[in-house]
């Protein structure tokens, strides 16, 4: 893609997404968001009716009279983005790629953030991380993102989730409010989704397509695995290889809604031709 197409798809993207943040997410995010991170402010004598679960008991020992801390809400959050970016990604019926769904996602989020004057990072993932741009605010930070989520090419077409979430940990010492979008379609991410949820709020956006979800039956078919880069012969008219993938899809699936909901983490899902603006309002209206 040349410097001036990658230019008006960015713009393009700017115009629809910022669109829908500034009318729509905007102030359900902060309603949704804001006041979860309490910073300290103060020490003062306590007054009836303080929270007793407040005082500050060396402070208190030290001048003999009851003092309480004061907290305040913390004005400045910080949002990142963490965007599976492995092969699974590029599928697409019905002329609208997963991929594309995921930067609108993305893009919308980020400027909800831009709104309320909050920084916004962003990991781009596949079995590794392979590219993590530092929160920062403003709105040349978050074309840059949108830049990056257009036409950056993964060096593998794998998935690990939890490698991602482990540099997740590593990187964010403060709170921050995590998006994960991707498919999902991994495993064996439980017991790093628990610390990383025990310090950030997290939410898992998952964008499937609905032909994902079953094989039809067509007969012989050369099939590509996106990940793994292999092609195979496929008898999609046998029952059993039909009922087989389901049932992986499925355990996929199950896995992921499970360790969330154990992990106190939230969960999205839309399909690509589905109305994401609906599922993610919805889901801020619900938390």
């Amino acid at each position: 893609m040349d410097t001036k197409e990658l230019l008006k798809k960015v713009r393009k993207i700017e115009i629809k997404t910022k669109r829908l943040s500034n009318h729509i997410f905007s102030g359900e995010y902060h309603s949704s968001f804001k006041g979860r991170g309490m910073t300290f402010s103060e020490v003062r004598q306590y007054q009836y009716g303080d929270d007793i679960r407040n005082i500050d008991w060396n402070v208190t020992a030290r001048y003999n009279e009851a003092h309480v801390k004061v907290f305040e809400e913390e004005r400045e959050l910080t949002m990142v983005l963490m965007v599976d970016i492995s092969g699974s990604e590029s599928f697409g019926s019905k002329n609208q790629f997963k991929k594309d769904i995921v930067t609108e996602i993305a893009a919308t989020m980020a400027f909800s953030a831009t709104q309320n004057n909050d920084k916004i990072g962003l990991i781009l993932f596949s079995d590794t991380v392979e590219l993590y741009i530092p929160p920062k605010k403003g709105r040349s930070h978050v074309l840059r993102i949108i830049r990056e989520l257009i036409e950056f090419e993964p060096k593998s077409h794998k998935t690990d989730i939890a490698q991602a979430l482990k540099f997740l940990s590593g990187t964010q010492k403060k709170k921050a409010i995590v998006f994960m979008i991707s498919d999902f379609m991994s495993d064996s991410y439980e017991q790093t989704l628990k610390i990383a949820s025990k310090k950030h709020d997290i939410t898992g956006v998952r964008v499937y397509d609905m032909r994902e979800e079953k094989i039809p039956n067509l007969g012989m078919v050369t099939m590509l695995d996106a990940e793994t880069g292999k092609i195979q012969l496929v008898d999609t008219s046998s029952k059993t290889v039909r009922l087989n993938y389901e049932k992986h899809y499925q355990e996929k699936l199950n896995y992921f809604k499970d360790t969330f909901r154990k992990s106190g983490a939230g969960v999205v899902n839309t399909r690509v031709d589905e109305n994401y603006v609906t599922k993610l309002l919805g889901y801020f209206k619900s938390r």
